[in-house]
């Protein structure tokens, strides 16, 4: 059974996410499963997908929305493929890692944040990725890269483009 979800014509990603609400029986208890697996398909959680499976498992939107507000792996905006997440906890801000997140934004053209126009790399900015030793460091798309200065930042880009 799919979702009327009143005006919303069904597209290619709502076919989907029924497919995914079939798959978790439409459960309520399965909300962050669902989130995560319809996530992984588009990329992201808009606003009009949370208030289709708001209105498709009959929960309020604001219980949606909550979760992915609340929980740091779901986003709300597009992301890139390549995700830079440079640590600016104690030992790395310490050792540079102001300086090397602004030769990101210099050279990607993207705030902190931000995704660059071509969809390729999303820059963050994380608390603590739990590598003190090799401070600053970073990682892309769970790579880890350490003892870094801002000459590395060119050679990481390239990596990946």
């Amino acid at each position: 059974m799919s979702c009327n979800c009143g005006s919303v014509v069904k597209d290619e990603r709502f076919l989907l996410i029924d497919k995914i609400l079939e798959q978790n029986n439409r459960d309520e208890a399965m909300l962050i499963q669902i989130l995560e697996q319809v996530q992984h398909e588009l990329g992201y959680l808009p606003e009009d997908v949370q208030s289709y499976l708001a209105e498709a498992i009959g929960i309020p939107l604001s219980t949606i929305y909550g979760v992915v507000t609340f929980y740091s792996l779901f986003t709300t905006e597009p992301i890139g493929k390549y995700i830079i997440n440079v640590c600016m906890g104690t030992a790395c801000y310490v050792k540079g890692a102001r300086d090397i997140l602004a030769e990101f934004e210099k050279q990607l053209d993207v705030r902190v944040g931000g995704t660059t126009e071509d969809a390729k790399f999303t820059l963050r900015a994380c608390r603590c990725l739990g590598a003190c030793g090799l401070a600053p460091v970073l990682n892309v798309n769970g790579k880890v890269f350490g003892r870094l200065s801002t000459e590395d930042v060119r050679k990481i880009i390239d990596q990946f483009e």
